[in-house]
C-alpha cells in the first residue's frame, strides 16, 4: 500500500523546486503532527487523523461545480479556478487586476515560506506540497466594481492551495474564496493579504466542503498605513475545521474587522483561531465570532490581541458568542489579550448559551410555532454576520446557510 508520504515523495520529485520543498517536508517530519497534549491543539480530534488514508494528487482532478458555486460565479466579475492546489484557469481580463498561477514565490512579508511558516505543522505541509502559488493583484488607484471569486475545487484525498491577494495604494476589491468537495479528503489552504497604504480589501472566506473532510486553513493579511480590511469567515462544512485567521497592523491608521461564523452538526468540530497584531500607532481591529452548535458537535474560539510596545492609541476589542442548539453539543472560548503598551483601549468578551426561553416565549404567544420560533431566532444570531456581506452575495450565502439550519435538530437545554 502506498503510504502518505510515498506519494509526497514521488511528487516533490518531480518538482523544479524540489530541493526548497524537501527542506520543508524534512522539518515537517521531524516535528511530526501535532498532539491533544500541545496547548493549541487540545481541543482537537487528531486521534482520528491517519495521514495514510490520504495520497497527495499530481495533477488536478476536475468535477462538476455545485448549484452554489455554479450561482457564486455568476455574480462574479473574474472567476479563479483552484483544482486540488493546481490553478487552471483565469476567466477573461480585468483592468487593472492580473492573476498568475507560479510554481513559486516568497512569503508576502519577504521571508521564504519555510521561514514564515517553520513552527506550524499544516503550513509546513503546504509549502511542501502546494503544486503553486495562485498570485492576484490590484493595480494601485483602481476600484474593481464586481466580486473576484477565486474557486478551490478538491476531488483529490488531499489538496494544498496557496493563494496571495496584493491590492496597490489606494485600490479597492471584494475577494471571495470558496471551498467545496473534499470527501474524505485533507485541505490544508494557505492564504496572505497584502493591503497596501490607504487601499481597501473586503474578503469572504466560505467553507462548504464535504462532512468528512479535514480542513486546516491559515490566512495572514498585513496592512500598511491607512489601509482597511473587512474580512468574514464562514465555516460550515468538514468534519474537523480549523481556522487560522491573523491580522498584522504593521502601518499607521490601519483598521482590520473581522467576522468568523461557524454551524456545527452531527460531530463536527469547528476550531477558530485568531490573532490580531497591533505594531503601528493608532491602528484598530474589531472581531467578532459567532456560532451555534448542534448534535454532538462542539466549538472552540481562541482569540489573541497582541499590542506591541510604541502601537499607542491602539483600540482593540474582540466578542465571541456560542449558541447551544442540544444538550450533548460544547463550545469553548479563551479570550486572551497580550499588551505592551499603556495608551491603548482594549475589550474582549465571550458567552455560552442555549437560546433564550423568555424569547421563544413571546414569539410562540404571538401564534409562532415552537419550531419556527426557533428557526427564527437562529437566523437572526446569524443575521448579525451575514448583514455585512455585500449585497449581491448576502442573500445567496443566507439562503445557503438557512439550508443548512434547516437539516439541524434543535433540542431544548
Amino acid at each position: 500500500m502506498t503510504s502518505f508520504a510515498d506519494t509526497a515523495s514521488s511528487f516533490i520529485a518531480d518538482r523544479s523546486d524540489a530541493a526548497e520543498r524537501r527542506l520543508a517536508w524534512s522539518l515537517f517530519e521531524s516535528l511530526g503532527l501535532p498532539s491533544p497534549s500541545d496547548e493549541v491543539w487540545r481541543y482537537a480530534p487528531l486521534g482520528d487523523l491517519d495521514l495514510d488514508r490520504f495520497a497527495v494528487a499530481s495533477s488536478p482532478h476536475r468535477a462538476p461545480d455545485s448549484a452554489f458555486a455554479t450561482q457564486l460565479c455568476e455574480r462574479a466579475g473574474l472567476v479563479v479556478r483552484v483544482v486540488d492546489g493546481f490553478g487552471v484557469s483565469a476567466g477573461d481580463a480585468t483592468p487593472g487586476v492580473s492573476v498568475e498561477f507560479l510554481g513559486s514565490q516568497s512569503s508576502l512579508n519577504g521571508e521564504s515560506f519555510l521561514q514564515r511558516y517553520e513552527g506550524d505543522t499544516f503550513a509546513l505541509l503546504n509549502v511542501a506540497l502546494a503544486p503553486g502559488t495562485t498570485v492576484i493583484r490590484v493595480e494601485a488607484g483602481v476600484d474593481v466594481t464586481d466580486p473576484i471569486v477565486v474557486l478551490n475545487e478538491s476531488s483529490a484525498s488531499a489538496s494544498f492551495s496557496r493563494t496571495q491577494i496584493v491590492v496597490g495604494r489606494g485600490a479597492s476589491v471584494t475577494v471571495v474564496e470558496y471551498f467545496e468537495g473534499g470527501t474524505d479528503a485533507l485541505v490544508v489552504p494557505v492564504s496572505e493579504y497584502l493591503v497596501e497604504d490607504n487601499a481597501s480589501l473586503q474578503l469572504i472566506t466560505y467553507q462548504r466542503l464535504d462532512a468528512s473532510a479535514w480542513h486546516v486553513a491559515r490566512t495572514t493579511g498585513r496592512l500598511a498605513r491607512d489601509a482597511r480590511l473587512h474580512q468574514a469567515v464562514v465555516g460550515l462544512g468538514a468534519h474537523y475545521d480549523r481556522s487560522r485567521n491573523d491580522a498584522e497592523l504593521f502601518g499607521a491608521g490601519a483598521a482590520n474587522e473581522l467576522r468568523t461564523t461557524f454551524l456545527g452538526s452531527g460531530d463536527q468540530v469547528h476550531d477558530f483561531r485568531t490573532r490580531q497584531f497591533h505594531v503601528a500607532p493608532r491602528t484598530t481591529s474589531t472581531l467578532l465570532s459567532k456560532g451555534a452548535v448542534a448534535d454532538a458537535s462542539r466549538s472552540v474560539y481562541t482569540g489573541l490581541i497582541e499590542i506591541e510596545k510604541g502601537a499607542k492609541r491602539t483600540d482593540a476589542r474582540q466578542t465571541n458568542h456560542n449558541l447551544l442548539l442540544s444538550r450533548t453539543a460544547h463550545a469553548d472560548s479563551v479570550p486572551n489579550l497580550d499588551i505592551r503598551e499603556n495608551d491603548v483601549m482594549c475589550a474582549h468578551a465571550s458567552s455560552v448559551g442555549p437560546l433564550d426561553e423568555l424569547q421563544r416565549w413571546y414569539l410562540e404567544s404571538r401564534g409562532v410555532s415552537r419550531d419556527d420560533a426557533q428557526r427564527l431566532m437562529i437566523q437572526g444570531f446569524f443575521y448579525e454576520m451575514l448583514s455585512a456581506l455585500p449585497a449581491e452575495l448576502a442573500e445567496l450565502v443566507e439562503r445557503d446557510v438557512a439550508s443548512v439550519l434547516s437539516s439541524v435538530a434543535v433540542v431544548a437545554a
